[in-house]
């Protein structure tokens, strides 16, 4: 019998892509890819440290609702279209996820879902 659970931020792609935002199975929870998505669908504005909080604050939504937190994630992938907003971005990530201290990985890309994105991050968490 399975135990998982999913979450879903109400991102557009969610249903046209067919996945969830975050699954959970046992005490393990997987973010997807998230990008800066507001609650109405459109793109978050602003520079790469903007939406890389907005991605910051949909991985967490996810994680809490399936009974998880910030100090439980052990993996982020950071996904950027400019090798000059890894310093804007990689405070960010640490704003939020450095208590946790995860395995984190921050790689360049030639584009994302919608064109003005500058920055995509996914995560993956164990409750404790």
């Amino acid at each position: 019998m399975s135990t998982r659970q999913h979450a879903f931020t109400g991102s557009p792609f969610e249903e046209r892509f067919g996945f969830a935002r975050a699954v959970r199975e046992g005490n393990r929870i997987t973010v997807a890819g998230t990008g800066p998505v507001e609650d109405d669908g459109s793109s978050t504005a602003g520079d790469a440290a903007a939406q890389a909080e907005r991605c910051c604050v949909l991985i967490l939504r996810a994680i809490e609702e399936l009974g998880g937190s910030a100090v439980d994630i052990v993996r982020t992938r950071m996904f950027l279209t400019n090798f000059d907003d890894q310093a804007a971005v990689g405070a960010v990530h640490a704003r939020f996820f450095g208590e946790a201290r995860p395995a984190a990985t921050m790689v360049g890309a030639s584009w994302l879902c919608r064109k003005e994105w500058k920055v995509e991050i996914e995560a993956e968490a164990i409750v404790s």
